[in-house]
């Protein structure tokens, strides 16, 4: 086994030891049920990780299916064929079934992965640089980012007190928000680990603009809701004013008062809302109404890629904003080693060339684009990672959160969700034109 085999059977083992200790705490009938509509049961991503690597690291590499009876299989796990809202009356595998496979299609893998060719001259583009291995570790950890979103969800009674470490303290920056001037610069990347909605690298032209220099606090949305950002009609969009109606918004999800204070709910801990911390668990609407009470926009992810990674001295696109250097804890809240967002000001060594804080980890953050395709765009390996959600149904996120692995995770990735999802670890930044 080469020495890049050898790394990304560990990326696989590390990967499968966080999502068994997810579902470690909890018992069969809470890993089964449903406890949103925009979430699965947590014992169907358990399988559907396994199903995921059966299909890709055995099945695709010429092997044939791990278990007997696998086009059932395949059938209660495809993610297209049932949406999340039907998957709690399934008939799914139960946690010790869902283990046992996981555990068979994993054997057989890293069996395959031994004797790989993972070499860049490869003819077959999924085992050239180790793609397809690579992406099926991040498959796994973007589930496990999932996973943690439903266990928040949970009733207070029934969440496990997860450990965590403290965060590092927050600093005051210099500025609440830098300006970025326009010009010419590399938008998306040509690496082979990324995803195909995230190629190919091209060139965009933009227009100079402002940018804040860290994510929207909680400090901040305070005074927006106390100001009556809920209330204002001229704040939402037409599909957020009534969206905000219909669901009754009047703080971000797990936010609750008592008296003057607000309380959240975090993975069933009840404390005071940390005020120098990014806001999170808010939907686009909600973010869009801010900026527009705040006097600005959402950046368009164009312009936050430009803030995020690309150096004027250079003339060149960073990987990280703060360079090269795979992230540390030193750069990022990465990883779900704190299971909140940090202060804002905690990573001055992560600090990107144009002056921003914090644009990787922490919290997702919400942009004023829709999910669309890059110009040559090429779907790969198939359709449905990407090529089915492009329009304007979806909007774009960057920048990962708290909860997302550093290996899930760059300047150039794109996620992207529907306007009301508020259970994910989203925040926001504002930004405006120059004038």
């Amino acid at each position: 086994m080469g020495e890049l085999n050898d790394r990304l059977a560990g990326l696989l083992v590390a990967a499968r030891t966080r999502t068994l200790g997810l579902v470690a705490p909890f018992d069969d009938a809470v890993l089964r049920r449903q406890h949103d509509p925009l979430m699965s049961p947590l014992v169907w991503d358990l399988a559907h990780v396994a199903n995921y690597e059966d299909l890709w690291l055995v099945r695709a590499l010429g092997a044939s299916p791990t278990p007997s009876g696998a086009e059932a299989v395949d059938e209660l796990y495809d993610a297209f064929r049932n949406p999340r809202s039907a998957r709690e009356r399934l008939p799914l595998l139960s946690r010790a079934q869902a283990r046992a496979y996981g555990d068979a299609v994993r054997e057989r893998a890293l069996e395959l992965l031994a004797e790989a060719d993972l070499s860049p001259d490869n003819p077959d583009p999924l085992l050239a640089h180790g793609y397809v291995h690579q992406m099926v570790v991040q498959h796994e950890e973007q589930h496990d980012e999932t996973m943690l979103a439903a266990i928040q969800l949970l009733p207070v009674e029934e969440r496990h007190r997860f450990s965590a470490m403290a965060p590092p303290p927050g600093r005051p920056l210099s500025s609440t928000e830098v300006r970025v001037p326009g010009g010419t610069s590399v938008m998306g990347t040509d690496h082979p680990w990324a995803y195909d909605n995230e190629k190919p690298a091209h060139e965009v032209e933009l227009e100079p603009f402002w940018i804040d220099t860290a994510p929207v606090t909680n400090e901040d949305y305070a005074l927006f809701i106390e100001e009556g950002g809920y209330q204002d009609r001229r704040l939402w969009t037409e599909a957020g004013w009534e969206w905000r109606q219909e669901a009754g918004l009047q703080a971000p999800l797990f936010w609750r008062r008592a008296g003057e204070t607000w309380l959240r709910v975090r993975f069933g801990n009840i404390e005071e809302v940390p005020p120098g911390e990014p806001v999170q668990h808010v939907c686009w609407y909600e973010a869009d109404a801010y900026a527009r009470w705040a006097g600005k926009r959402l950046p368009t992810e164009a312009e936050w890629e430009r803030a995020a990674r690309w150096d004027l001295l250079s003339g060149r696109a960073h990987t990280w904003p703060w360079g090269e250097e795979p992230p540390t804890t030193a750069h990022a809240n990465l990883g779900q080693g704190l299971l909140r967002p940090a202060p804002v000001g905690a990573y001055p060594l992560g600090e990107s060339p144009m002056g921003c804080h914090q644009m990787i980890g922490d919290v997702w953050e919400w942009t004023a684009s829709d999910f669309e395709p890059y110009p040559g765009f090429r779907a790969f390996p198939y359709d449905e990672y990407s090529a089915v959600f492009f329009g304007d149904q979806y909007k774009v996120l960057r920048g990962g959160s708290w909860a997302t692995h550093p290996v899930a995770c760059r300047t150039t990735f794109r996620n992207w969700d529907l306007p009301i999802r508020r259970q994910i670890f989203a925040g926001f930044r504002c930004a405006r034109d120059d004038r």
